[in-house]
C-alpha cells in the first residue's frame, strides 16, 4: 500500500465513530447505537430489519445521523444508568459538565409502543454547557427523498414510506431537509428531544420535560425488575448482566425471535468483502441464547421463543435443506434476498454493503441439534412442552437419523463448498441424544432403537474420521489435518469427557495454533479456504468457549486468566463484536448475542468451578 492510499484510508477512517465507540438503547423491536461523541450512527425504525434511518456508520456522508452534543470543546464518557439500558454520555466542558440520557421507552401501552419513541434527554449538572443538536434522517439506506414540516412546533420528517416527528423543548429551524438546534443550559437545567414513529395511527404529541422525565423512571424501573429476576450472583456478576440486558434488547418481543445481531454490513476485516446481515434469527444462536437466559433464570424469554418455534418452523416443510432453515425473519418469514446497497461507501470504505443473507438457504445441519437442545433445556429447566411439540421434535429427529451424513457449509457459513464438517456432526449427535434423554425421562414415544443406533453410528463416525492421528487432534472436517474452533464444544455439549486424553491432546493443539492472548480463530483460511478474499480478526464466542473447556479440564488457572483478558477486549461498556482484530479493535456486526451468550456459559460455569 502505497503512502497516498494510506493517508487517503486515514482520512477516511478519521470520519467515522470506531464499532466498538458505541452503546446500544432499544425497546425490543429495534435499537440505536449512540457514540461516544453523543452521535446516533444507526437506527432502523420500526423494526430491526427495517431500513436504516440513521446509517452513519455505514456511510459517514449520506447514511444519515442525530448529533446531540456539548458545543463547546469537551472530553466525554459513556456509561449506562446502574442495571439499565439506559445509555448516558457525559461531555466535560471548561465551565460545566452536561449528560445526554438516551433511552426507548418499554413496558408501555400499545399505543406507546406503535410510537417507537426515542429520547434524549439533556442536563446540566455543573456550571454551564452549550449544546447542538443535528438531526438528518436518511430513509431506506440513504436511498429515498423526504421532506420537512413544521406543525405545531413539531418537525414532521415524511418520507414516501416512513414519518418521524421531532418535539423538542427548545428552538429548531430546518433547511427543508435537516433540523437543527443550538442552546445552552445553565446548572439544573433540562431539555429534551423526541424523536417518534407517526402515522395515521400516531399522530404527533409533544415531549415535554415532565413526560420525559416520568418516561425515564418507568425505562428504568422496567430493566430493573426485569434484571431482579436473575439468579446469578458470581464475581463477574457486572459483566454478566450486562450481556444479559443485551441478549434482552435483541429479542423481538411480538414474536419472541431473537436476532443475532442489530446491525448489518460491519466489517470483519476494514476494506475487506465479510461484510454480512445479521439482523434475523438464526436458529443456532437464538437456542444458545435461550440456554445462557434459562442459566440466570429468564423463563420468559425461552417461553417466547418456544413460541416462535411453534408457530414458524413446522416439521411437515420440506426444503432442500431440509425442515429447518438456519434462519428466519423476526416475523418467520422464509424469504431473505441478498442484495448489496451500491451507493453506501461501507463503514471506513469496507464495501460491499449488504441487505438480506444468502446464506438462509444454505444447509447447516448444526442447527438441529442447537435447536433440540435448548427444547430439552426449556422442558428440564422451565416447564415440560406439550405433546404437540413433543411430535414436532420426533419429526425433526428422525429427520436427522436419515440425514445426518451428508456434507454441508457448516456453522460458519463457508461459501467454498460442502464437506464433512465435524462440528456438524457433533450437533447431528446432541439432537439425537437430547431427544433420547427427554424421552425417557417423560416416558414419552419414540423410537428408540432407531435412534439409539443413530447416535451411536454418528458417534462412531467422529471418533473414526474426526481425529486425525497425525495431529493427535480432532479436525475441521472428516479425514482432514484442519483445526477448527468449533471443537470446542465437544465437551461443552457433552460429547466427550473434558479430561479424556484425545481431547487434551485435541486442546493442546487448538491452543497451539489458534489461540492468540486468550484470544480464538476460528480456523485459518490460508489451509482451510472458505470462498472469500482476506482475513479476519479472532472470533469472539470461539475465546470464550475455550475458557469454558479449560474450565472443565480442570486447568482453572489458565481459564480465569483466560477469561479476565478476554473481559479487557470488550469496549467501555463491556459490548462485544463478533470479532477482535489485530490491535484489540471490535470488528463485525456489533453487538453479537453469540458472543455474550458464550460470556454468560463461561462466567457460570468458571464461576461454580472456581467455588
Amino acid at each position: 500500500m502505497d503512502g497516498a492510499t494510506k493517508e487517503r484510508d486515514g482520512a477516511r477512517a478519521r470520519r467515522y465513530v470506531p464499532i466498538a465507540d458505541h452503546g446500544l438503547i432499544g425497546d425490543m423491536r429495534s435499537v440505536a447505537l449512540v457514540g461516544t461523541e453523543g452521535t446516533i450512527d444507526w437506527y432502523c425504525c420500526p423494526s430491526f430489519d427495517s431500513p436504516s434511518v440513521f446509517g452513519a456508520i455505514l456511510d459517514a456522508e449520506q447514511g444519515g445521523c442525530f448529533e446531540l452534543a456539548a458545543s463547546a470543546p469537551a472530553r466525554t464518557k459513556q456509561f449506562y444508568f446502574p442495571d439499565t439500558n439506559v445509555l448516558i454520555t457525559r461531555f466535560f466542558t471548561e465551565d460545566g459538565v452536561g449528560e445526554v440520557q438516551d433511552f426507548m421507552p418499554v413496558g408501555g401501552t400499545p399505543a406507546e409502543e406503535a410510537r417507537h419513541r426515542l429520547i434524549r434527554r439533556v442536563l446540566c449538572v455543573r456550571g454551564s454547557v452549550p449544546f447542538r443538536a443535528l438531526v438528518a434522517p436518511r430513509f431506506a439506506y440513504g436511498s429515498r427523498p423526504h421532506t420537512v414540516r413544521l406543525t405545531g412546533g413539531i418537525a414532521v420528517f415524511d418520507s414516501e414510506e416512513l414519518s418521524l416527528a421531532l418535539t423538542a423543548t427548545v428552538p429548531t429551524e430546518t433547511d427543508g431537509t435537516d433540523v437543527r438546534a443550538e442552546f445552552k443550559l445553565a446548572e439544573g437545567e433540562t431539555a429534551v428531544l423526541a424523536l417518534d414513529r407517526v402515522g395515521a395511527e400516531v399522530a404527533p404529541d409533544h415531549c415535554e420535560c415532565g413526560e420525559a422525565e416520568r418516561q425515564f423512571g418507568a425505562t428504568v424501573a422496567y430493566w430493573r425488575r426485569w434484571l431482579s429476576s436473575s439468579r446469578y450472583r458470581g464475581r463477574w456478576r457486572e459483566m454478566v448482566h450486562r450481556s444479559a440486558l443485551t441478549l434482552k434488547l435483541l429479542t423481538y418481543a411480538p414474536t419472541g425471535a431473537i436476532v443475532a445481531a442489530p446491525t448489518t454490513s460491519l466489517p470483519e476485516e476494514l476494506g475487506g468483502e465479510r461484510n454480512w446481515d445479521y439482523r434475523y434469527v438464526w436458529v443456532r444462536d437464538a437456542a444458545f441464547c435461550v440456554y445462557a437466559l434459562l442459566r440466570l433464570g429468564f423463563t420468559e424469554e425461552a417461553e417466547a421463543f418456544m413460541g416462535f418455534v411453534s408457530r414458524h418452523i413446522s416439521p411437515g416443510d420440506r426444503k432442500p435443506s431440509g425442515p429447518l432453515q438456519i434462519m428466519y425473519g423476526i416475523d418467520g418469514r422464509t424469504d431473505l434476498p441478498e442484495r448489496e446497497l451500491a451507493h453506501l461507501e461501507g463503514h471506513c470504505g469496507s464495501a460491499p454493503v449488504r441487505v438480506g443473507n444468502a446464506a438462509a438457504d444454505q444447509l447447516q445441519l448444526d442447527v438441529y441439534g442447537a435447536l433440540i437442545d435448548s427444547i430439552y433445556l426449556y422442558d428440564k429447566w422451565a416447564e415440560p412442552i406439550s405433546s404437540e411439540q413433543w411430535d414436532h421434535v420426533t419429526a425433526l429427529v428422525d429427520w436427522v437419523c436419515a440425514h445426518w451424513n451428508q456434507p454441508d457449509e457448516g456453522v460458519w457459513e463457508t461459501r467454498g463448498g460442502r464437506k464433512n464438517f465435524l462440528y456438524s456432526r457433533l450437533m447431528c449427535w446432541v439432537a439425537i441424544e437430547r431427544a433420547i434423554r427427554m424421552a425417557n425421562r417423560r416416558g414419552l414415544p419414540a423410537d428408540l432403537p432407531h435412534w439409539q443406533s443413530s447416535r451411536d453410528a454418528v458417534y462412531r463416525r467422529i471418533m473414526d474420521r474426526g481425529w486425525c492421528a497425525s495431529r493427535r487432534a480432532f479436525v475441521q472436517h472428516e479425514d482432514g489435518e484442519v483445526l477448527d474452533a468449533a471443537i470446542l464444544m465437544m465437551p461443552l455439549a457433552k460429547f466427550i469427557a473434558p479430561t479424556d486424553p484425545k481431547w487434551l491432546s485435541t486442546l493442546d493443539s487448538l491452543a497451539e495454533d489458534l489461540v492468540s492472548d486468550s484470544l480464538v480463530y476460528r480456523y485459518d483460511p490460508l489451509v482451510s479456504p472458505d470462498g472469500l478474499h482476506g482475513a479476519e480478526g479472532t472470533f469472539s464466542i470461539c475465546s470464550f468457549w475455550y475458557v469454558e473447556a479449560l474450565t472443565r479440564a480442570g486447568r482453572l488457572d489458565e481459564a480465569a486468566l483466560a477469561f479476565e483478558k478476554m473481559l479487557t477486549y470488550g469496549n467501555h461498556l463491556g459490548l462485544y463484536a463478533e470479532e477482535i482484530g489485530h490491535t484489540g479493535e471490535q470488528q463485525g456486526n456489533f453487538p453479537q448475542a453469540f458472543t455474550h451468550l458464550a460470556l454468560i456459559s463461561a462466567a457460570f460455569n468458571l464461576d461454580r468451578a472456581l467455588g
